[in-house]
């Protein structure tokens, strides 16, 4: 029952951002978890099911045109990268805005760093174009470039919030952000979750329906319990 009630926790995360640009979607893992008491003898194993850990899906959403210049979207594996005074995160969400003072900004206010992790600042009245590379054009002149990273093993990434990722403090060497080379990015579109609204429903449907039947399967297991007794109270009575 508690595997399944972990299950539907990860299921109901998935469901709530299901809307959400750039979310990566929430598996588990199972293994299974054996008594002690399996190990004395004459006893019979005893093994249930347990989510070993939660493992985060990094397969790319599909991309949904919106037609605004500073939405973008990644194809092919790579993060932005992002400031703040937490230090930088990443995220595979370029619904970005750009402020009254032409700062490059995430939704959250978060700025979008450039290759040498500064501040992408542009003209806020000017029309930007953004190739396909992450470089920044107006008026025709060259006046920055997005720094899109990847990591050699992603999955050590930590989410923060609803599309936010950080690296585990004392990172090695060898797990730090390099430039994601193969990384293309398309300006005018948004990378949708890569998790749909309808299978999260109907597997936390599958999932309620086994709490239940386990539920069911305890209670008569009491109430088995609960005659056994009354019939040993009444036999010594």
């Amino acid at each position: 029952m508690r595997a399944r009630m972990e299950s539907l926790e990860v299921l109901a995360n998935n469901l709530a951002n299901s809307t959400t640009a750039g979310f990566k979607a929430d598996r588990e893992s199972y293994s299974l978890y054996v008594s002690p008491e399996a190990n004395s003898a004459g006893t019979l194993p005893l093994t249930v099911p347990v989510i070993e850990k939660n493992w985060t899906d990094f397969t790319q959403g599909p991309l949904q045109e919106t037609g605004k210049s500073t939405d973008l979207a990644l194809a092919g594996p790579g993060f932005f990268a992002l400031g703040g005074t937490d230090g930088p995160v990443y995220s595979r969400s370029g619904s970005f805005r750009l402020s009254t003072t032409g700062a490059l900004q995430s939704g959250d206010g978060r700025p979008v760093l450039d290759t040498l992790s500064r501040p992408i600042q542009v003209q806020p009245n000017s029309e930007l174009r953004i190739t396909g590379a992450g470089e920044l054009f107006q008026n025709g002149a060259p006046v920055g470039q997005l720094q899109i990273v990847d990591f050699a093993r992603p999955e050590i990434l930590s989410k923060k919030g609803q599309n936010l990722f950080v690296l585990p403090k004392d990172t090695a060497l060898a797990d730090q952000p390099f430039p994601a080379r193969s990384a293309q990015v398309n300006q005018g579109y948004t990378e949708a979750p890569n998790t749909q609204a309808a299978e999260s429903a109907v597997r936390m449907i599958h999932v309620l329906r086994q709490f239940e039947s386990l539920q069911r399967a305890m209670a008569m297991a009491g109430e088995m319990n609960q005659k056994v007794l009354d019939e040993v109270v009444k036999s010594h009575g």
